[in-house]
Order: structure tokens, then sequence, then C-alpha cells
């Protein structure tokens, strides 16, 4: 067919609106922001419900697009699509120029908290299919649209829509932010907390102590550099990343601040741990242990404790680059662009986590992860450039059109 061309002031203006709704995560904002989809998805002739979960305290937005079925003229048999994206946001943090919630657009970016991670690729595939409704054009398989909440808590939306048996399809695009890059494989996702105990001393008798704090300073660099063990290939290893990213040192299991001139004798840590399909939480979490042991032989009576920090983990997600998504998506992308679309393990997607990881391991679909924004994530003035932005719903058109028709 014929893909019909979008209405750029129109889908500009949508993800304006989107970007205005203030949808903190685990906050009333995500009913407005979930309630507004739903009713959007209405008014375009989808299927539409809110799906609450968390004893009715949060909700997730699904949408239908049905498919009418195969017909005798058709040479192969259509697949579903479901598309993935989260409403909640980051909050905003220091060092914002713009307003964060005005939806402002100039002449190269559209600006606002969660504009990258994940608006953008949330409003990209409502307009895709509006697009087509408005054209005429009807698939044989179904589309689902599914906007969820909690992702930034592990995906606990996606979980509760996979525990209540509300979405299945053939094939699924998650739309976290990469530059509309097609990434077929990112990590798992695991936080750890490190207590580390030490022996203290006013600082008249350091020498006799075991600093807590020293010790952390000599094993975060440790840590920061690891990559894990079993790794089924050099792809697979481009997942590995570990970060300690918080640091309190001071007095005691409390943590007391008030008495500067003792040594510390307690140090936690938490932090971050990134690795690939196949490699296992338990050797991550082995790997971890035997930084740990080995930073404190230095330090004789030292002891520390690890433990995983949020359960579940993230699960990691890969795809093959032959399947017939991905090729289905790398031919839109030279389409529009004409050049080849940047495909593989990609950083920094591929340190992500992302709801693409429970799609994969829950429901054993095949799915890719590709969404405008990810330059400017997640950092003050977040934006998305906008070419970006409307070249995605023009791919998500073409991958609707390839796979569903």
């Amino acid at each position: 067919m014929q893909i019909p061309e979008i209405d750029q002031d129109e889908c500009l203006a949508f993800l304006s609106k989107l970007v205005q709704i203030k949808s903190y995560s685990q906050t009333d904002g995500e009913l407005e922001a979930t309630g507004y989809m739903a009713e959007e998805m209405k008014k375009i002739g989808l299927e539409s419900e809110l799906i609450p979960f968390d004893n009715g305290k949060r909700q997730n937005a699904l949408g239908v697009w049905r498919g009418k079925g195969t017909s005798q003229q058709i040479s192969r048999t259509p697949k579903s699509l479901l598309f993935n994206g989260h409403l909640d946001t980051n909050p905003v943090s220091e060092g914002w120029t713009i307003d964060p919630w005005e939806g402002k657009i100039d002449d190269k970016f559209i600006y606002g908290i969660g504009v990258s991670n994940m608006k953008s690729g949330c409003a990209a595939y409502y307009c895709a299919v509006k697009t087509l409704k408005a054209a005429g054009w009807t698939p044989r398989a179904d589309v689902i649209l599914t906007y969820v909440v909690g992702e930034l808590q592990g995906g606990v939306g996606t979980v509760a829509l996979i525990e209540q048996g509300k979405i299945k399809a053939d094939y699924f695009i998650n739309c976290e932010p990469s530059d509309i890059r097609a990434v077929t494989m990112h990590a798992e996702a695991l936080t750890f907390e490190i207590t580390l105990k030490g022996i203290t001393r006013h600082m008249s008798a350091r020498e006799e102590a075991q600093d807590a704090i020293m010790a952390a300073c000599r094993l975060i660099p440790e840590l920061n550099d690891l990559t894990f063990r079993g790794a089924k290939s050099k792809d697979h290893e481009k997942c590995n990343r570990c970060q300690v990213g918080i640091v309190h040192g001071a007095l005691g299991k409390e943590l007391a601040e008030w008495r500067p001139a003792q040594v510390a004798d307690v140090c936690k840590l938490a932090g971050s741990a990134r690795y690939a399909p196949g490699q296992t939480q338990e050797d991550v979490m082995n790997d971890l242990r035997a930084v740990i042991e080995k930073c404190i032989e230095d330090f004789p009576g030292m002891t520390y404790e690890l433990k995983q920090r949020f359960e579940p983990t993230m699960p990691a997600f890969e795809v093959s680059p032959d399947s017939k998504l991905v090729k289905s998506l790398n031919d839109a992308y030279f389409q529009i662009r004409n050049e080849e679309q940047p495909t593989g393990v990609l950083a920094p997607t591929c340190f992500y986590g992302s709801d693409a990881g429970h799609l994969y391991k829950s429901l054993g679909m095949e799915g890719i992860v590709c969404g405008p924004g990810g330059k400017y994530n997640t950092r003050p003035d977040e934006a998305v450039d906008i070419p970006d932005y409307l070249d995605c719903i023009r791919m998500f058109m073409r991958v609707i059109v390839d796979i569903c028709g």
C-alpha cells in the first residue's frame, strides 16, 4: 500500500501534551497519563481499557486494533505486533533552564521531563496507528498498544499485565530511547548493596583502626572495572558493566555523623550490575563477592555483607539480527533515510534495563528495542531530536503494514 504521510504538527502537539502531564513515578500523575492515553485510544476507535494493579493504586492502559483476519489472496500469514512503553518519569533534577512540563518545541528539539525516557516512543506508536487508521487501512492481525507504569521500579507494570494474562503477540517493539537504532540485546539489571564493617578508633589512634571509608575507596574502582564471568560471546560481553552509585560511611549501623573525629567503622555502598543473557545472577554475585574479599584482605578484621537490593531483577533480552521483525525495521529505516540502520549490541542502550526483558523471558516473545530519544536522556533540559521522533512514526507505520498486513 501507499504509506500515508504524517501530520507533523499534529504529532508534535500530541507529544507536547503528553509531556505536560506530570507523571512522576509512583504518584497520581501516573493515573492521569494512563487515563489520557486510554481516552485517546478510544477516540480513534481502538478497544481501550484501564487495568489496575498494586491493589488498585496504579494502572496500565491497553489498546487493541483488531485485525480483520487472513485471506486466501495474501501470500503469507500476518503476525500480531505489540508496542510497549512506560509513561512514568524520573523527577526533575537541578540544572534545568526551561520549564520541564511546558513541552517546548523549537526548530530542532522537543523538550521536557520524560520526553526521551520515554514519552516520545509512546507517542510515536500511537501516532503511527492513528495515521494508518485515518488513511483507511486495517491490519489483518492485531496491533496492541501498551502504556505501562512502574518501569522505573523494575517493570512492575508490564509484569502485572503479563500475570493478568492481558498481553500476548507474535512480536513486540519496546520503544525505549535508542536514537531509533535497532538494539538486539540488552543487559539484565541487578541492584546490589554492600556493607563494609571495620574497626573504629579516635583519630589519635587511627593506626589501630580499620577504616571502612578507606576500604570503600579502594573497592569502588575495582567494582566499576568489573566484567562478569560466563559471557557467551564478545557481543554478550559488551553488555557487562558495574557501577557504584551510592556511598555512605560513618559510625555504627546507624551511620551516625555527629562525631567526625572517629574513624568510620561502617560504609554502605549500592550499585548496579549489568550482564548479558546467559550470564547468571548467582555468578554475578559470586564475582562481586570475590572482588570484595580480595580488597579487604588489606584491612585485617574487616567484614562485609552483600545482598540484592531490589527483587526481582530486570531480565536481559536478545533477538537474532536475522529476525523477520528486525529486518522489517531495518527496511523501514532504509526507506526513510536511505542508509543502513545501526543494528546490534549498541551502547548506551545495551546497558539499560527495559520491559523488553519481561516480554522476552516471561512470554518468550520475539522483539526489538527501538525508539526516539537517547542522546539527551535523563538529564537537565531533556530533549528529543524532532527528525528522529517523526521518522520513528514513519518507521512504525511501515513495520505495522509489513508485519500485520
